[in-house]
């Protein structure tokens, strides 16, 4: 009997029935830690960019991409705040003075830069 390309690669079939399916698995990737920045990015590549998303998982490249993802939003995330905190001149001496403001500029300037990351390497990355 003639071999299919698929099994001529390696690949091998199951009978369900009348129908022979093919054994599909998913190559092995190392899992590492992904945080809230690539966790953000995963959901947003499967809800708006599902192609990406297969072409990743199935290539064994996501954990990886998204773990880049990852150190790349936090590093931009901490570089964003202490420059806008070098700008409004938010300082130890005012943290250490009045804690209520230090707390609610640092706040503010955590916020935006969220939406910088979030816009800037989440929502448009790929």
């Amino acid at each position: 009997m003639k071999k299919t390309i698929f099994e001529e690669m390696g690949g091998t079939y199951i009978r369900n029935g009348d129908y022979l399916i093919p054994c599909i698995t998913l190559p092995e990737e190392e899992q590492r830690f992904i945080g809230v920045w690539g966790q953000r990015h995963l959901r947003y590549l499967k809800a708006h960019r599902r192609g990406v998303y297969l072409n990743l998982l199935t290539s064994g490249r996501l954990n990886d991409y998204l773990v880049d993802i990852e150190e790349q939003a936090q590093e931009r995330f901490e570089r964003i705040v202490e420059q806008m905190k070098q700008a409004q001149g938010i300082t130890e001496q005012l943290k250490a003075e009045n804690q209520m403001e230090w707390v609610a500029r640092m706040n503010n300037i955590q916020a935006c830069a969220r939406e910088i990351v979030d816009r800037e390497s989440i929502y448009q990355k790929v």
